[in-house]
């Protein structure tokens, strides 16, 4: 019997960047979970980053979110390294830009790989990759009238 290693299912798909995509219109995480579905994925991990009421000790009233025009480009670049770093069945993510309310999703993103552990470890790299590398730009309104702007996710 051949070792579970030598399954196709065990590697990385040929071409495992299934969405990508900058928004101004609500987020779906059913549209991600189906974007990374995939029969030889044991594990699927998701995340998704919703408008908080606060930040830093203070209340937040509103914010927007703005993006580079290089801002998706920047988004596939990054899931296509982590799918070369990873086993990666499938991989989506999507990020909303302009005006969101408190509770709003922001930022869907998704990996499926053979293994729960790799699917995981996959799916934090994504996240914490488009947080620092893709120039998309947060401006919080706070409830006392200051605002500030956060780059990068």
């Amino acid at each position: 019997m051949a070792s579970t290693h030598d399954h196709p299912g065990e590697r990385a798909a040929q071409d495992p960047v299934q969405l990508i995509g900058i928004r101004d219109t609500p987020l779906s995480v059913d549209e991600v979970l189906r974007a990374v579905g995939d029969d030889a994925a044991g594990g699927t991990a998701l995340f998704v980053g919703t408008v908080r009421n606060h930040d830093g000790g203070a209340d937040v009233a509103e914010l927007s979110y703005s993006c580079h025009p290089s801002a998706e480009a920047e988004m596939r670049r990054i899931a296509e390294k982590v799918a070369a770093d990873y086993p990666v069945r499938a991989v989506a993510a999507v990020h909303r830009v302009g005006d969101l309310a408190i509770g709003d999703l922001a930022v869907v993103v998704g990996v499926s790989c053979p293994h729960r552990g790799e699917a995981f470890e996959a799916c934090r790299r994504l996240i914490d990759d488009l947080k620092h590398e893709v120039p998309i730009w947060k401006h919080q309104r706070f409830s006392d009238g200051t605002e500030e702007w956060v780059g990068a996710c």
